[in-house]
């Protein structure tokens, strides 16, 4: 019988919408990233992805900020994380903008929304370009992914040498262009169709009370999975939860119990070619 594979927990504690005002304990600053990276970990996450905010608490991609919260975090946790940094745009940035962040902080791993950076074909030689150099210089890529449709064209660029990986990380993003962005595990299935086959190395992320019912079937379809504050503030019984560190817990313990393992930092960082 095949042996399933550890599946990574990555947790994704803050994102650019949010403030404390949707819940306290939602972390802002270097200080209180590298808190929840602790509570995280050892709550069974092998990944954080982080955003980073200016003086008002909006949404900022910046290298002096970047490099400040990366710091922190390593202080605290060591490599005990892999550490991602988005490139999300939220309507504030151009794509030139977002890949010269990127080339400024030069982090252990960067999430990349194929829609944002390359829109269009017009884009695309400037994002293969991007890649290239992200592979020379060792940073792990993870493409953004909000339709099958979206996974299609990274199959088909990846086939015209844009890519310059044979295996490229994803995450599919479940649920958010659905009325009340809330995500179902349904939802998952038409990026595991047939026509869109090929990706080996996948992750998921959800919104809503959903969100463990969602991770723990990408689990068991082999895949990895995001949860936190940044897409979901609640328990799978609707309550608010506490902590981040709650909705990791909420899906590792049923994982281990049903026989699954977790996946630590350097395997995850293996499966990604680092």
């Amino acid at each position: 019988m095949a042996e399933r594979k550890p599946v990574a927990i990555a947790v994704a504690p803050n994102g650019g919408r949010r403030t404390k005002a949707d819940h306290p304990a939602l972390p802002l600053t270097p200080a209180e990233l590298a808190r929840v990276a602790v509570e995280c970990r050892d709550a069974g996450a092998a990944m954080i992805h982080t955003h980073v905010r200016d003086r008002d608490g909006v949404h900022l991609l910046d290298a002096d900020a970047y490099r400040a919260a990366i710091a922190t975090i390593r202080a605290e946790v060591g490599e005990d994380l892999l550490l991602q940094i988005t490139s999300e745009a939220l309507g504030r940035y151009r794509p030139e903008e977002q890949m010269a962040v990127v080339r400024a902080v030069r982090p252990e791993a960067v999430s990349l929304a194929l829609r944002e950076l390359a829109p269009d074909p017009a884009a695309e030689p400037a994002f293969a370009e991007f890649l290239s150099w992200l592979k020379r210089e060792r940073i792990a890529p993870q493409i953004i992914l909000y339709a099958p449709e979206e996974a299609a064209r990274l199959a088909e660029m990846r086939r015209r040498g844009l890519v310059p990986w044979d295996e490229i990380p994803v995450l599919y993003v479940l649920g958010r262009y659905v009325a009340g962005q809330t995500s179902l595990p349904a939802d998952l299935l038409p990026f595991l169709a047939p026509d869109v086959l090929g990706i080996r190395s996948w992750m998921v992320c959800t919104f809503g009370r959903h969100e463990a019912a969602c991770a723990l079937a990408a689990a068991l379809l082999g895949g990895d999975i995001r949860v936190g504050f940044e897409n979901n503030l609640h328990r799978p019984d609707g309550s608010v939860a506490i902590s981040n560190a709650e909705l990791v817990r909420a899906v590792a313990e049923p994982l281990i119990a049903s026989g699954g393992r977790l996946a630590d930092a350097t395997a995850l960082r293996t499966a990604w070619g680092g």
